[in-house]
């Protein structure tokens, strides 16, 4: 988990501070001056392409982690009006506005991993940059993972954490979302990734058990785990208070069982609940910041993209905006991933 840069981005005036806030973030991981070019030019077309085009344009910018490099991760949301014919728009010269219609070829170019997904209700663009083209290639992690966590407005940091672990054979998962907001529900919260990283090699139960004891002196938190056995080709999960779980796949769509209580206070009922893993699963989780009416076979086309195209759709269209909100992705690894 990282921290998210959130800038809504309306008029030219926050093109460039967008382009300054990238720029030091992306200096203060390493990259070399000329990735950071790179950057600076990346983030100012994609940018003007929300001042340009579209209405409740808004940037999301975190770093990344992958084969132990550091990169950054750039999400572009929208609410209109949407591209008609994306394979033109990447053309260099296409232009609907008189400008010189370089902007998504130049950013496709850049970029290490770049995604678009447009329909009648928005736009969302997708760029993952590293500073060595060599760090993101020959990956042994079988899931590509995507994640949002941002604080209710007026916060300035959020009460929900989440953490992967992905070893050889199998991958866990966790979101927890400390009682509340703000600094407290965030301490809460952090100390359930704490004992999770600790513990990632127990069952979901168990781990949650051990975080029940250890979240005692904190407001408490709910708390999911979601652990991934290759092998097996099985889901486990465990969760106690409002972190919803659920599968999408082309066969069926399931959903998983949290119990009421909160860690750390009261947990009257826990108990661990196994499914099918099946190799075109989307597994999503979600905090009580996003609302419990999205469905993903709305989106059509949409469960084929990225893992974090798929996080900032469901927040563009479902985050309940009065509450700290935390959504994440995971599904296997393709060829062209």
């Amino acid at each position: 988990m990282s921290e998210v840069i959130f800038l809504p981005i309306s008029e030219h005036s926050q093109v460039g501070d967008a382009r300054r806030q990238a720029l030091a973030l992306v200096k203060a991981l390493g990259f070399n001056e000329i990735r950071q070019g790179n950057v600076g030019i990346v983030v100012t077309e994609i940018a003007n392409n929300l001042v340009y085009h579209a209405y409740d344009g808004t940037l999301l910018i975190q770093t990344i982690e992958q084969n132990q490099g550091l990169g950054i991760e750039i999400i572009s949301l929208d609410k209109g009006p949407g591209i008609e014919n994306i394979s033109e728009c990447l053309r260099d010269g296409y232009s609907t506005k008189g400008t010189s219609g370089n902007g998504l070829g130049a950013i496709s170019r850049l970029s290490n991993c770049f995604e678009i997904y447009s329909d009648q209700v928005g736009t969302a663009l997708l760029v993952q940059m590293w500073d060595s083209s060599s760090v993101h290639k020959n990956t042994k992690e079988r899931l590509v993972i995507g994640g949002i966590c941002l604080p209710k407005k007026g916060e300035e940091v959020s009460g929900d954490s989440w953490a992967t672990i992905q070893q050889p054979h199998r991958t866990v998962l966790m979101i927890a979302d400390g009682l509340g907001h703000g600094l407290p529900a965030a301490q809460a919260s952090l100390e359930a990734v704490r004992i999770f990283r600790e513990q990632v090699n127990l069952s979901p139960k168990a781990i949650i058990e051990a975080t029940h004891q250890a979240l005692r002196n904190t407001r408490g938190a709910a708390l999911a785990v979601t652990e991934i056995d290759f092998e097996r080709q099985s889901l486990s999960f465990a969760g106690v208070g409002n972190i919803s779980g659920a599968v999408f796949t082309d066969q069926g769509n399931y959903s998983m069982v949290s119990y009421n209580g909160t860690v750390g206070y009261e947990m009257r009922k826990l108990q661990e609940f196994t499914y099918q893993w099946p190799r075109d699963g989307v597994l999503i989780m979600h905090s009580d910041g996003l609302t419990s009416h999205w469905r993903l076979d709305n989106y059509r086309g949409l469960s084929a993209k990225h893992s974090s195209l798929i996080t900032g759709v469901l927040y563009r269209d479902f985050h309940r905006g009065r509450d700290d909100v935390t959504v994440l992705v995971a599904k296997e690894r393709t060829e062209d991933d």
